[in-house]
This record gives structure tokens, sequence and C-alpha cells, in this order.
């Protein structure tokens, strides 16, 4: 009877041990079992650098055109254009904006300088904090890449005018559109529609 006991105790044991070693180790999904990138994309560098969900399969499009093509780079690269931008126009600086921009936004921010100039207006623009920049959509037509950035920024913009001098703190949302020829070696996108976002 003792031996019949000890049997089945060891039995029980084994059982008990195989099932540990089966379930007891991995409960649910693991951080390691996360891949270390989405499709190919790498992880995004930054805290102000996101790359949302649902332009993945966009990204994946325009991997197979451009395979070294990193999408924590461009946002980075978008975050970086963003702010030149916005202070060049603000100093009125056509040089800095000129290849950064298509014909019609150059033509459109051209009208808005000038009409600030015509006013007698000044205006000086500063990041209070670094964008956060959001991948919104990416799209691949023919040869050209289309990437449109969520951008959230918070700007500190100090103007002169007859009125005289004003600081005037300011949050803005907006989506900026960017495209590039993927034939072209000019490896740059240049920005071709802004529009106004929900914050």
């Amino acid at each position: 009877m003792l031996i019949q006991i000890l049997v089945l105790a060891v039995i029980a044991a084994v059982v008990l041990y195989q099932l540990y070693a089966t379930l007891g180790r991995r409960v649910g999904r693991q951080p390691e079992d996360a891949p270390a990138t989405a499709k190919g994309i790498p992880a995004p560098a930054g805290p102000v650098v996101a790359v949302a969900a649902g332009p993945l399969e966009g990204v994946a499009a325009l991997r197979a055109r451009q395979p070294d093509f990193d999408a924590g780079r461009f946002l980075n690269g978008a975050r970086s254009a963003h702010e030149m931008i916005v202070t060049a126009f603000a100093a009125g600086d056509r040089e800095t904006l000129k290849p950064l921009l298509a014909d019609d936004v150059m033509a459109n921010f051209e009208t808005a300088m000038v009409a600030r100039e015509t006013e007698g207006r000044s205006e000086k623009v500063e990041m209070i904090t670094p964008p956060r920049v959001d991948l919104d959509t990416v799209s691949v037509v023919g040869d050209t890449a289309r990437a449109v950035v969520r951008i959230l920024a918070e700007v500190r913009a100090r103007s002169t005018g007859p009125e005289g001098d004003a600081v005037d703190d300011r949050r803005t949302a907006e989506l900026w559109t960017f495209e590039r020829d993927l034939n072209s070696a000019n490896p740059n996108w240049t920005l071709v529609h802004v529009a106004a976002a929900e914050a």
C-alpha cells in the first residue's frame, strides 16, 4: 500500500512539474513576444515621435520602392522642417522657405509675408516645446510618395507693429503633407499642403 502511495505521489509530482514547465512560466503575451519592429519599421526615436497604426500598410508600400525609408528618421526630419518653415515664415526668410515648399504653397506664404510687410509688421517665433509629430497617412501613387504628418506644437510669437509689441503663446494642430519623387536622386521631401487638424 505504501509503495502504491509513493508511486502515485511520484506520478503526481511529474505531472505537476510538466504543467508548470508548460504553463507556469509564461502567462499571456510576454514583452519579448513583441517584435522589435512593426513590419520592419524601426521604433521612432525620442518621446515626441510616434508612428500611428493606420499608415503601416502605406509605409510597407513605400519601403517596397524605397527600402531604406525609416519612419522614425522621417518624422524627426518632418519635425525639423516644421520648425525651420515656421520660423522662416515669421522672419520673411524666402531663401530658406523656397527649397522646402511646393510652388503653390510658396506663393501662399509669399502673399501672407508681403501683406505683413506692407502693414509694417514683423514677427519672431520660437518653439516652447518640441512639437509632437505623428504619421497620419502614407501613400504611393505612381512614382510619388506622399506622407501626411499630424503636428501639435506650442509656439511663442513676438510681434512688432504700428500698435506696438506683443507676445502671443499659442498651440497649433495641423496636418502637413509632404511629397517626394521616388525617381529623384534628391532624398528631401517637399511640403505641398497645410491644413488645420483637431488637437
